[in-house]
């Protein structure tokens, strides 16, 4: 039998290899920290506050709450397959995006373009990855759907939910489910309805609106991970990320999304007083950034 080659460096390179494990562990868990730094000193409170809101946000999620139902999500998935609405890049698409005003958004009046800009520089103040904050720039671009024929603003903003099993009782405004068709069909109204035990979000349907369909639309034309996808599908899934609702369908693949997705929050929710950004100065690092991640067009 041969003798053992012993490297004297091999333990030096063991303890190497595992501090830069942990590094990269430490690394990640600063990435994902829901606490971030530019939002610590803000008075959180003024935020997200729909039952002081005004009417036209009451308003707004009765009508939401009554027409998600499950036959117009598939319709409107069938009809987001059937048919291209644009091609064009993404600066370009957030030039477009700037006509739209959300009815169901009270914290802010700035432009939608200001908002995207405001909401990646917050991230890139917090050292986030690159991928992370070209994330933050797009992660409302799905709001052009309003503009491309959608049926009124309620199938395209608004927190989301599921549809197809029982409504939660943490969404915003749940009575307004009962005025919804599903809400007394006698499978979408149980706790599972056409759903199995933690079968993945991947095999739900979330309300149709922006989140679902940006992220059908970049999926397969962008080289965002995983976790930048599911910040994109979930950012206004409140009652899941936030209130802790549908844990009862989440797999394990769920669990790494609602790190992100909570990680990502701040950054969309709290950085809407932040002051404008001036558009024309960051518009060259962030085409850049852009390039990185996207080709200089995809179909929308």
């Amino acid at each position: 039998m041969p003798a053992v080659v012993i490297n004297p460096h091999a333990g030096h390179e063991l303890d190497a290899l595992s501090d830069a494990v942990d590094d990269v562990n430490v690394l990640k868990a600063k990435i994902w920290d829901s606490q971030s730094e530019f939002d610590s000193t803000k008075d959180k409170t003024t935020f997200r506050q729909y039952e002081t809101a005004c009417d036209r946000v009451k308003n707004f999620y009765k009508e939401q709450h009554e027409k998600q139902t499950v036959a117009f999500n598939i319709k409107a998935r069938m009809e987001f397959k059937s048919r291209k609405r644009a091609r064009m890049g993404i600066w370009q698409a957030m030039e477009m995006l700037n006509t739209l005003v959300d009815d169901s958004d009270p914290d802010t009046e700035l432009s939608q373009i200001e908002h995207l800009l405001q909401t990646a520089e917050a991230i890139r103040r917090d050292g986030k990855p690159e991928w992370m904050q070209v994330t933050g720039l797009i992660h409302d671009l799905g709001k052009l759907l309003h503009l491309f024929g959608s049926e009124g603003q309620w199938d395209v903003v608004g927190d989301t939910f599921i549809v197809g099993c029982a409504f939660s009782d943490k969404n915003i405004y749940p009575s307004t489910f009962a005025g919804n068709p599903d809400f007394h069909d006698a499978v979408y109204s149980t706790q599972y309805g056409i759903y199995e035990p933690n079968c993945g979000l991947d095999n739900v349907m979330v309300s149709w609106g922006h989140d679902e369909y940006l992220y059908n639309v970049v999926k397969d034309q962008s080289s965002l991970p995983a976790e930048g996808l599911a910040m994109i599908r979930y950012h206004s899934f409140y009652p899941w990320h936030r209130e802790g609702a549908y844990t009862h369908l989440m797999n394990e693949k769920d669990r790494v999304s609602l790190q992100a997705v909570r990680a990502f929050n701040p950054y969309d929710l709290y950085s809407k007083s932040d002051k404008p950004c001036d558009t024309e100065t960051l518009r060259p690092y962030y085409e850049g950034l852009i390039a990185k991640f996207f080709p200089s067009e995809i179909d929308w």
